[in-house]
């Protein structure tokens, strides 16, 4: 586990909320792995006041979850909670790519294409650690043009769980090679104001990234057994 110091200010519990959060999603706290209050409150150099403020919140967000023997565990994704995740999200985000190519004026699609220039020239470069960045980006910015924050909010909640697997995929070269030929397609769709093939191309990246997860999975519970 690596949790560096935090400067203690009036919204600390939120300070520590969101770098926990980041921390699970970066895998520098561990899948399943056990939150001991004194070691954590040590290490981010606070009181246990705003770490309980922040585990509290992580909890009710499904990030960690209350152990038998006590304390919080960091929630391990299951195979049945990618499918679902995955499945709900290849819904939303489609739909809301339904919405941005009736919705859009000619001039928002110029942030996506300047998005696109930058995942291409980071693939280009081996630049791989910024590409889920970059990957968020150009969905969030299409996602914003359905001008439906409620969805927007919906597929936010989602992101987030999956979020932590964002970086492994996007490494592995061939499936950010794919990712950047989907992007492509899409602005092409979003060009033309072709609703049903950008809902389409959304749907079908949507459930490659679940593919390309549970690949993962496998791997490293075939790793685990070795």
């Amino acid at each position: 586990m690596k949790l560096n110091a935090i400067a203690e200010r009036k919204s600390l519990g939120q300070d520590v909320y969101d770098h926990l959060k980041q921390a699970i999603i970066d895998q520098d706290i561990d899948p399943g792995a056990r939150l001991v209050e004194s070691r954590m409150a040590r290490m981010l150099g606070i009181s246990r006041t705003p770490l309980r403020e922040a585990l509290h919140k992580l909890e009710r967000e499904d990030w960690i979850e209350k152990i038998p023997s006590g304390g919080f565990k960091v929630v391990v994704l299951t195979r049945a909670d990618i499918e679902e995740t995955f499945g709900i999200r290849a819904v939303l985000e489609a739909y809301a790519a339904r919405l941005a190519a009736e919705k859009h004026r000619p001039s928002d699609l110029a942030p996506l294409e300047k998005v696109m220039t930058l995942f291409q020239d980071c693939l280009d470069k081996k630049h791989t650690a910024l590409l889920p960045d970059i990957n968020t980006d150009f969905h969030d910015l299409l996602y914003a043009m359905s001008d439906s924050p409620r969805l927007i909010k919906m597929i936010s909640q989602l992101q987030a769980q999956i979020s932590r697997f964002r970086q492994i995929i996007l490494r592995q070269e061939a499936f950010a090679v794919e990712s950047c030929q989907d992007h492509i397609k899409m602005l092409a769709a979003m060009r033309q104001r072709d609703a049903d093939q950008v809902e389409s191309l959304v749907r079908a990246h949507i459930l490659k990234g679940k593919q390309a997860v549970i690949s993962r999975l496998k791997e490293e519970d075939a790793r685990k057994s070795a």
